[in-house]
């Protein structure tokens, strides 16, 4: 029997979530958008809400293609108001877009985003040792710091916490617990 982060219970969904992917270091400017506009669509809502909403979230959203995401217009914004299967918050929507434009300029300016973001844990993972849930912080000093310079260059619904949400999806940091088995598995990944 595999020892798992409390957090992933029993739920398929999110014991798969936590033993593929949630922790795993991401370098794909794809995925690192994905994971940011998920992020920020969680805002005052639970991870699972979103989890059970991602795979029509990638069909209304082009695959997470950043450069049609650019372009939404609001034909676009009003069908996907119209989605029952996406969270239908204009504000996050428009979120969405603006963020997608905000990604291309930082890709523009450092070759990717994956270099722009990594950047903030020094290319490396952070190698946390938490015993229990209640050790592992909302945010830090490295998802503020994110966090501002995210909106100084026009992004939305990156508040520090929305940050370290995705640094810990994105394997920025290794929050898995010390006696969860995914912990040793991610310690020496890049």
């Amino acid at each position: 029997m595999l020892t798992r982060c409390g957090w992933a219970g029993n739920d398929a969904l999110y014991v798969n979530y936590h033993d593929r992917e949630w922790g795993l270091p991401v370098h794909d400017d794809r995925v690192l958008f994905e994971f940011l506009i998920l992020e920020g669509a969680q805002a005052g809502l639970s991870w699972s809400t979103v989890l059970r909403k991602r795979e029509n979230y990638r069909l209304a959203f082009d695959a997470f293609d950043v450069k049609k995401i650019a372009h939404y217009d609001e034909d676009k914004i009003a069908m996907l108001l119209a989605d029952p299967g996406i969270i239908r918050n204009r504000l996050k929507i428009i979120a969405a877009i603006t963020n997608a434009r905000a990604f291309l300029t930082v890709q523009e300016a450092f070759g990717s985003f994956d270099a722009y973001i990594w950047q903030f844990v020094d290319d490396r993972p952070r190698q946390n040792a938490w015993r229990t849930l209640s050790e592992i912080p909302a945010k830090t000093a490295e998802s503020d710091k994110m966090s501002k310079d995210l909106i100084s260059r026009g992004f939305k619904f990156v508040g520090s916490t929305i940050c370290y949400a995705h640094m810990q999806a994105t394997g920025m940091v290794n929050d898995h617990l010390i006696d969860c088995f995914r912990y040793s598995e991610l310690r020496e990944l890049k």
